[in-house]
């Protein structure tokens, strides 16, 4: 069986995760309505409409210390713009990586 490197794993499941949650995070807590906040992350209203009814990014993380750090990426976002976008889904990865709160498929040791 082909090994699936972690970073690919993660563009698959996590990605549209973090995604999903600034998404949520943008509208319920900082009052965007779709259009404004795909505008904001670069991405199309109907990408939007996917990530608020979790047709992408369905796997849930109940760890409250990654939902704050979404909440920090979202301001991060609304302050600075869609430049900040990718560098704070790169941040969020790296977290989940790091504490290992995401399913990830890691390589086995050489």
């Amino acid at each position: 069986m082909k090994q699936q490197h972690p970073c690919e794993y993660m563009i698959w499941y996590g990605v549209p995760f973090i995604k999903k949650e600034i998404t949520k995070c943008l509208i319920n807590n900082f009052g965007l309505n779709q259009r404004e906040t795909a505008k904001l992350l670069g991405i199309t209203p109907a990408s939007v409409c996917m990530y608020i009814s979790e047709k992408r990014g369905k796997i849930e993380i109940k760890d409250e210390k990654i939902k704050i750090e979404i909440n920090i990426s979202a301001e991060r976002i609304v302050k600075h713009g869609e430049t900040v976008f990718i560098p704070e889904i790169c941040r969020i990865c790296k977290i989940l990586r790091e504490k290992k709160s995401f399913p990830t498929i890691e390589p086995k040791s050489i």
